[in-house]
């Protein structure tokens, strides 16, 4: 006699297994891409170079540097711009290569029956 309300074998599909397989594969990628993004750093100046801020892939400031000639104790408030300006272009970089990243391990997904 033929089970009711399940599938033959009592296991799931065989399209549902492959399915849950490649979600499983994707999400190891995903997470070693994850892993590897968090040990590189991203910089960039401002001010043509005066200054330079350096983040991590986790998005932590890990370097300030300022030439001589920025440091005008009469002009405080331009140095603070471009300390600003530079922190946030490195963290607008490492935000694009988590993007990227991001694209590439989902970019196979239209395919997906969802």
């Amino acid at each position: 006699m033929a089970k009711r309300g399940g599938f033959p074998g009592g296991g799931m599909p065989g399209n549902m297994a492959n399915l849950m397989k490649q979600a499983q594969r994707m999400q190891r990628q995903m997470e070693e891409g994850q892993k590897e993004l968090e040990t590189k750093e991203f910089a960039a100046s401002a001010g043509g170079g005066a200054v330079e801020a350096t983040v991590s892939g986790k998005k932590e400031l890990l370097k300030v540097t300022l030439s001589q000639e920025v440091v005008d104790p009469d002009d405080v408030e331009m140095l603070q711009d471009l300390i600003v300006a530079a922190v946030n272009e490195a963290l607008r970089k490492a935000d694009e290569a988590g993007s990227e990243l991001m694209g590439k391990m989902t970019g196979g997904l239209g395919g997906l029956p969802f």
